[in-house]
């Protein structure tokens, strides 16, 4: 089960606005001083600058460059509220979609009129979050055409080319670039793919320019790990990692899988950088989509980057040959550690593979696995040739299982955890 919690210090709320039992109603949500008309685009897109909010889907580009991008390209633009959401330590987008499904086509309306899109589409692979947004457009219709696309639950479903192609009617597999959606998007026209965080915070910079600063640097996270339960939250930037850690239920951790399966892993002595994403760069991992994975004492960060990259393999879109041997191979080494019967040559290997492979593929997916295998072997630089050495016996407890354990539930209704702080409801 999954608990719902504000960290944000005594700060004004935003987005954990509503109990994760009730899905926010127009009426309401209009109320609170949502869809109104305090800035107009162009202000709106100098206060998204402004304030350098960065977009929430993984990739952290500053939404700003990325909303202009698409306003000045040639043709009639279209946008796209991405909450595909295939990273299996996630919850946020689903859960905004099911829970604030007004914030996200209040920011979809802003993103269009900022671009000049007469068209969106709200892109999802979660069937109660697909029935809960088309609820609340029959509440209000949008001022430019919605049109709701679902597709199956995947990893790759949410790279940005993949929703185009899915909903030019494809499958939601990723497709070469260039061109990227910004110049040649849904019906070849060039389109905003926003993740719905981002959006939401777009409505709520446009609602409260005065806290621009404070949404922009501020950001829901996924936390889980073996010990205590998953905590949805939202955090300023400046929260450190062990801060995390502690709301989670691991104080005691002794590193962290971050970004999802995209920041890698980082150890102990890490744990005290801020949340905020140049700081994480620094240190060579990255926010990603938020989602963060706690390593307790006693857990073994080999077994964890093999459970990481046994699920990237699971979910290749199988289209690029060199992703599926490169991430097959990576699989195989470090299960192969986990087991006790690692080639010789496994960590040389590994090393080899995490500065040769990425950017070879035509998504994310295999820099991911790349990435998680070069994370492992600086944040634990003797760890894995201990494994070859001699079996490891935290591994042979608990053997790779394909990612599973890396999944997070979405928060369900009437959960005696699923509790907002108080201040965060009715704010729009």
């Amino acid at each position: 089960m999954t608990a719902i919690r504000s960290l944000m210090q005594g700060r004004p709320a935003t987005l954990l606005g509503t109990a994760p039992d009730i899905t926010e109603e127009a009426e309401a949500y209009v109320a609170a001083g949502g869809y109104g008309t305090v800035s107009e685009p162009e202000q709106l897109l100098e206060n998204i600058a402004a304030a350098g909010l960065r977009g929430r889907g993984g990739a952290g580009f500053p939404a700003a460059v990325k909303l202009a991008a698409v306003r000045d390209g040639a043709g009639t633009p279209v946008v796209v509220a991405n909450g595909a959401e295939g990273e299996p330590g996630s919850v946020k987008d689903r859960w905004l979609l099911r829970a604030r499904p007004h914030l996200v086509l209040d920011g979809l309306a802003r993103a269009a009129a900022i671009t000049g899109a007469a068209r969106g589409y709200v892109y999802l692979s979660d069937p109660v979050a697909g029935a809960r947004i088309r609820r609340a457009i029959t509440e209000r219709v949008p001022s430019l055409l919605v049109e709701v696309v679902e597709t199956e639950h995947a990893y790759v479903a949410g790279e940005e080319t993949a929703a185009v192609r899915r909903i030019n009617g494809g499958p939601a597999l990723p497709t070469a670039k260039p061109p990227r959606p910004f110049q040649h998007g849904v019906g070849d026209q060039p389109t905003l793919v926003s993740n719905v965080e981002t959006l939401a915070r777009i409505a709520l910079i446009a609602a409260r320019p005065d806290l621009r600063r404070q949404i922009a640097e501020s950001t829901l996270v996924t936390l889980s790990g073996t010990r205590g339960n998953p905590l949805l939250a939202e955090v300023p930037y400046s929260t450190t990692l062990r801060a995390l850690a502690a709301a989670q239920g691991t104080p005691d951790a002794t590193g962290a899988l971050m970004g999802g399966l995209f920041g890698g892993l980082i150890g102990h002595g890490s744990l005290d950088i801020p949340l905020d994403p140049d700081a994480l760069a620094d240190a060579g991992t990255a926010l990603g989509c938020g989602a963060l994975r706690f390593l307790a004492p006693g857990e073994c960060p080999v077994a964890l980057a093999a459970d990481a990259v046994g699920h990237l393999a699971a979910e290749s879109a199988r289209q690029c040959g060199v992703c599926v041997a490169g991430t097959a191979s990576v699989r195989d080494a470090l299960h192969g550690l986990t087991a006790g019967r690692a080639d010789p040559d496994a960590v040389t290997k590994l090393l080899r593979w995490s500065t040769g492979l990425p950017g070879r593929g035509a998504c994310g997916l295999l820099d991911a696995a790349a990435g998680t295998a070069g994370s492992l072997l600086r944040a634990f630089p003797n760890t894995a040739q201990a494994h070859v050495d001699s079996p490891c016996g935290a591994c042979s407890a608990a053997p790779p299982d394909g990612g599973r354990r890396l999944a997070v539930a979405v928060p369900e209704a009437g959960s005696s955890l699923a509790t907002p702080a108080p201040a965060m409801k009715g704010t729009p």
